[in-house]
Order: structure tokens, then sequence, then C-alpha cells
């Protein structure tokens, strides 16, 4: 894909449905009882692998143009699957599985691609083995694959050291399984759709954020049922960052975007952007299913450096790639610091991000826990190499709209991890 510099984004879009939204609501339709309808589903690779693994392991789900049908069996109701789950490129199906797998009374095995199966899941395998689950690394590197035998779970109260829904919501999910009560606490609050949903769901799960107004944690009671819902996905915050970023980047643009996730818990972005003086405007708020939404109305912007550290960063650690792009085109100084987490995404996100960024001459150094950008205000067009990391691809498309010359993005495809319409919407802006 190759981009060149534009005069003016001008339009609205709508943005796909959230990916982590998608994915939970798959899996807490599958184990509760009748059906749960889901519109505006995200059909992304990831997710679609979500519903591949639950059709393996006996659940119907009625993929139609305008709906997910998920003919859910009960918390008991899955089946042996006939073969090795394929979890392909996605983390959030892999260590939520996890969780609802270890208290199921068949073995499974799981595994995805070359990339999957380089990330790390130890912080899974240590929480869950302490509730008695049987969950080993086939290859006893802590990595994919797994295979998980059956066992009898017990609550736990798990003091978590990073601040990961993923690693969360895998323990809270074996919870639903377990003797007793389970609890997680974490140093800082980290996306709660997981609490939300289940709590829609009819689980027995609350959440509080501890007196040091930190860190919070997380309980479920096992439950006996669950029953389906109606859910309508938000547009994916993360989807919509990039048009965000391009709106108030690129001279004479204004950008509607709709319908978007404003869930505290995940929209860092959009305090971040406010704070380098990003003019962003919120229209039709409301609520769904416990889902703050929105219209966002973004307008080019003259950006200063911040400083992006501490509580934010989980609120915005899939948006750090398109953050640094912004902080590339500012004036001044922008710090990222406390995101250790980026090293263990699609890619080294440390390392990929400042490898790009000084390829297209920004001035950007790499820390042990994220980067320190001193804004240049330009930036000129290179090939841009995206490892086939699609929020490294998305992110440099963006930054090709406002730099001198022509961008390259290699390997783009795999864009469709996430959002496989992004360049078709991008196109109509322009």
């Amino acid at each position: 894909m190759k981009l060149k510099k534009v005069n003016g984004l001008k339009g609205t879009v709508t943005v796909p449905g959230d990916k982590s939204i998608s994915h939970r609501a798959v899996m807490f339709g599958s184990i509760s009882n009748g059906l749960t309808e889901i519109t505006n589903f995200l059909q992304g690779a990831d997710c679609l692998a979500t519903i591949d693994c639950f059709r393996n392991m006996g659940i119907e789900i009625d993929n139609t143009s305008d709906r997910i049908l998920v003919h859910g069996k009960g918390l008991h109701g899955l089946s042996k699957p006939s073969d090795t789950l394929d979890v392909r490129n996605s983390g959030t199906t892999t260590r939520l599985i996890c969780g609802i797998l270890s208290g199921q009374p068949f073995e499974s095995t799981l595994s995805g691609d070359a990339s999957l199966n380089a990330r790390p899941m130890g912080r899974i395998i240590t929480p869950l083995s302490s509730m008695g689950a049987n969950i080993q690394s086939v290859y006893k590197n802590n990595r994919a694959p797994l295979y998980i035998r059956p066992a009898a779970l017990h609550g736990i109260h798990y003091h978590s050291n990073v601040s990961s829904a993923q690693v969360k919501s895998a323990i809270l999910l074996a919870g639903l399984y377990a003797e007793g009560p389970t609890k997680v606490t974490e140093p800082v609050l980290s996306r709660n759709h997981t609490e939300l949903m289940l709590k829609g769901f009819g689980a027995d799960i609350h959440s509080v954020i501890e007196e040091d107004g930190m860190s919070a944690t997380a309980a479920i009671l096992p439950s006996q049922t669950l029953e389906g819902q109606k859910i309508i996905v938000p547009g994916d915050i993360s989807s919509a960052a990039y048009f965000i970023a391009a709106g108030l980047l690129v001279p004479n643009s204004e950008i509607l975007i709709q319908n978007v996730g404003i869930n505290p818990t995940r929209a860092g972005i959009l305090k971040v952007c406010q704070d380098m003086g990003g003019d962003i405007t919120f229209l039709n708020k409301k609520t769904a299913g416990g889902e703050p939404t929105a219209d966002l109305l973004v307008r080019t912007s003259t950006l200063h450096g911040t400083t992006i550290e501490g509580s934010l960063i989980p609120t915005l650690i899939d948006e750090i790639p398109m953050i640094a792009v912004l902080a590339a085109y500012a004036e001044g100084t922008t710090i990222i610091k406390n995101a250790e987490e980026l090293k263990v995404k699609e890619t080294d996100r440390i390392e990929t991000v400042t490898v790009n960024l000084k390829a297209m001459g920004a001035d950007i150094t790499p820390t042990d826990d994220g980067m320190i950008i001193h804004g240049t205000g330009t930036l000129h067009g290179t090939k841009i190499h995206s490892f086939l990391d699609h929020r490294i691809a998305m992110a440099f498309s963006i930054a090709g709209l406002a730099a001198e010359g022509e961008t390259e993005i290699l390997k783009n495809h795999c864009v469709d991890i996430s959002y496989p319409t992004f360049y078709e919407t991008l196109q109509t802006l322009c």
C-alpha cells in the first residue's frame, strides 16, 4: 500500500465493532443458556478465530450479514473438540479461553500461528495452576501450544504484577467453575469489559478500587447458570484511534466518527489527544449494556508534547503506536513510560515503532518501558515494515498521509486482523 500527503480529510465514518467486546460476547454467549444475539460484531480474523473455537466445541453459531446468533448450551454444555483449537493470531482468544477450558471435563489443546506461539503464556498458566488447573505448555517454554486436562478448581485471591485485562479475565472465567470466591487484584484497573458483560449475563461479580486509589480488585462467585443476552457492540476505540489521529494531523480536516466506545478503562487516547491540544468534541453520549458511547468530532489541531505514564497506560496500550506518530509531529517532547507491556504484543512495539519512526526522520529514543520522542513537526515518506503487526501498519498509514513524499506500507494485509476495511474507509475521507 502506497500513500501520499493529502490536504484535508472530510466526512463521516463508522468503525468496526469493538474487538475486545466482540470476543467476549461470543465466549459468554456460548457458555450461557439460550440465545445470545450480537450486532455490530467485528468480522476480523481474531474474532472469527473465537467463533471457530467454540464451534469446534459443539456450539452452533450463525454468522449472518447483520448479526451473530450464538446458541448457548450453558456453563457445562461444551464438548471435547475434535482437533486442536486454532486460535490463529489472537492473544485474547488464547488467554480467555484457557480460563473456560480449565473448568471443563474434557482435555483440549490450543495453538496459533508462529507469532501467537511466541507470546508469553506464563502469566495465565501460573494463576490458573494455583486454582488447581492442569494446564501445560507443550514445549515447556510457557508459550502455546497449551494442553489442558480436567481438574477440580478452587477460588484464589491473585495479586497480579501486571494490569492486564486478559490475565484478569482468564482467572475470573475459571472462577465461574471454581469452588468458592475468586478475586484478582491488579496494580491499576485494566479494561473492565469482562466484569460489565458477565454481570449482564447474570454472574455474581463486582469490582472495587482499593483504598490506595490505584489498585483494583474484581471478585466473582461460581455460577450455576448464565443467561443469553442481546449485545450491541460499540465501535472500537482502537480502530477509531487512526481516524482521530488523521483528523488531528492532516491540515484542513474535519472527521465525524460515529458510535465509538468511550469506556474510561479503555479510552485513554482521548485524554492524551486532548492533553496534547487536540480538538475533539463529544456528541450524542449514551450508555448501552454498561458501555458508554459517543460520536467524536475531530478537527485539525496544533499538538504539543506530553507525558504518558502510570494508570493511564492500561487504558491506551494498543493505541501507543498511533500516539507515538502524533508525538513525532507535535511540538516539544513526549515521554511514554511504564509501558513494558508493549514488548509482548504482536511485535515488540517499542522496537517496531522506533525502527519505523526513525526511518521517517523522527527523533525517538527507545527505553526499557517506553520511548522519548522529540517532535520535529515533519516526517518524510519511506518504506515501512509492518512486521505483520496490524497496529503498526495502520498507525504508519496515517503517518504517511501527513509525511512529505511517498510512504509504502509493506505487508499491509495484516490489517485484516482487526480492521479488514481500513483502507477502503480511509479512502472515503480523501
